[in-house]
């Protein structure tokens, strides 16, 4: 297994932001943790009870991020249906800080399968976003009726344009909050601004963790198989790993699914366009 963050003080420095976070937030919510076999998850509920008869939205967050940076996205989720947030193991935040050397997304295809069975009752929709996409095309739980999988990893290789590349190096060896600022203005649309909560929380991941790559392209055999669950498959206009006209082909070829196009937004989808996209997940939803 690998180490997360640099030192135990980096961890506490990542807790504590993110639990301070949930803390001021004026999201009715309740957090716990479960135990899996990946470590301890932290779960957060949000929204109405569930009913029997209609799924509930598991959110999978993105590489990097969890649940108190998605704190807008969640509302707007909750805001039309029981929701449970799941920070990712092995990314920065409330969950365990270790992730396998090899073998990832077997791995988290495992714990997501565990994550379900103790922490909701009944089916799910699992909303996947880039790497969050990618372990949810990864398990194949039972409970999985439908997955919306935004700018999601696993269905076509990431690309790395220059300018993202050279807005990275400096984040990742010499962090600071512009060279963080810098990064994101990168991610989101043309003259969308990040907020500065997202961009003091990225410099925090820089100076705290060891980022992780994203995943390769799923195998498409697996891929062929999850075709017998409903997908929703959504992209930012301006997103710079997965634009359209890539993610576009790979969902038809791999899900048989078309794709959906947020023109006023990047890679950065659920950040920066909570509402709509949450519309999106609710309408996916009743439509089941």
């Amino acid at each position: 297994m690998k180490a997360l963050y640099r030192t135990a003080d980096s961890q506490a420095e990542i807790r504590s932001w993110c639990i301070d976070r949930l803390g001021s937030s004026e999201l009715r919510h309740r957090r716990s943790e479960i135990s899996t076999a990946a470590g301890s998850t932290s779960v957060v509920t949000a929204g109405p009870p569930a009913r029997a008869t209609e799924p509930t939205v598991v959110l999978l967050p993105g590489t990097n991020m969890n649940t108190a940076t998605s704190l807008p996205f969640v509302g707007a989720l909750a805001a039309r249906r029981h929701t449970v947030a799941l920070d990712v193991p092995g990314q920065p935040g409330l969950s365990c800080g270790q992730r396998p050397a090899t073998g990832r997304m077997n791995w988290y295809a495992s714990w997501l399968d565990e994550a379900l069975r103790r922490s909701v009752s009944g089916p799910v929709v699992v909303v996947g976003h880039s790497l969050g996409g990618a372990i949810a095309l990864a398990c194949a739980s039972p409970q999985i009726t439908g997955r919306v999988l935004l700018s999601t990893a696993g269905l076509a290789r990431l690309r790395l344009p220059p300018a993202v590349l050279a807005a990275t190096v400096p984040w990742l060896v010499r962090p600071s909050v512009p060279h963080a600022a810098r990064l994101l203005e990168r991610l989101v649309a043309p003259g969308r601004e990040p907020s500065p909560e997202l961009v003091r929380w990225m410099d925090g991941v820089s100076r705290h963790s060891r980022t992780t790559l994203a995943p390769a392209p799923l195998a498409p055999g697996l891929l062929a198989r999850r075709r017998a669950v409903p997908s929703l498959v959504a992209t930012g206009q301006h997103d710079v790993f997965l634009p359209p006209r890539v993610l576009g082909p790979a969902a038809r070829r791999h899900l048989g699914s078309e794709l959906h196009v947020v023109e006023t937004a990047g890679h950065l989808l659920p950040e920066e366009e909570p509402e709509q996209v949450a519309t999106l997940v609710e309408e996916f939803a009743t439509g089941l």
